[in-house]
């Protein structure tokens, strides 16, 4: 886990007020990658118990506009967090569970970013979202 002297250091060098639910929300997001909002305001909670749901909120919105953490929402799925950021990775979804793991670009330096077509936009990011199941929901149904 990444300290707080470190998630300090990272608000202080967005230009970012240093709060405690800022710290406990970077500290929730780093230690549980994909977590969706109920379960960081869970796991901030355990570490500051009097936060209260709008603080998370608005943590997690300061924080994803600061680009300090990355929102992601797969189609038909809540909104979920994550610490990875600036590498432009994507993300594989069970249809079952609904859990999400990382997947690198296939191949080469984000090979994704070569759109065919940028009809004149400059692109520095790209979102692929691949769907299946799991292992442990393809145990489940075999």
């Amino acid at each position: 886990m990444t300290s707080s002297p470190e998630f300090s250091e990272l608000l202080r060098s967005s230009e970012l007020r240093v709060t405690q639910p800022r710290i406990a929300v970077l500290a929730a997001v780093h230690d549980h990658p994909h977590a969706s909002t109920d379960a960081l305001i869970d796991a901030v909670r355990r570490a500051l118990p009097e936060v209260s749901h709008q603080a998370v909120y608005d943590s997690l919105h300061t924080l994803t506009t600061a680009r300090l953490i990355r929102k992601i929402q797969p189609a038909g799925s809540t909104a979920r967090y994550e610490s990875r950021i600036g590498d432009n990775h994507h993300h594989v979804v069970c249809r079952g569970c609904g859990a999400v793991a990382d997947v690198d670009c296939a191949v080469g330096h984000a090979p994704c970013l070569s759109a065919s077509n940028s009809h004149g936009f400059t692109i520095d990011e790209a979102e692929v979202i691949y769907w299946g199941t799991c292992p442990a929901c393809s145990a489940q149904s075999g």
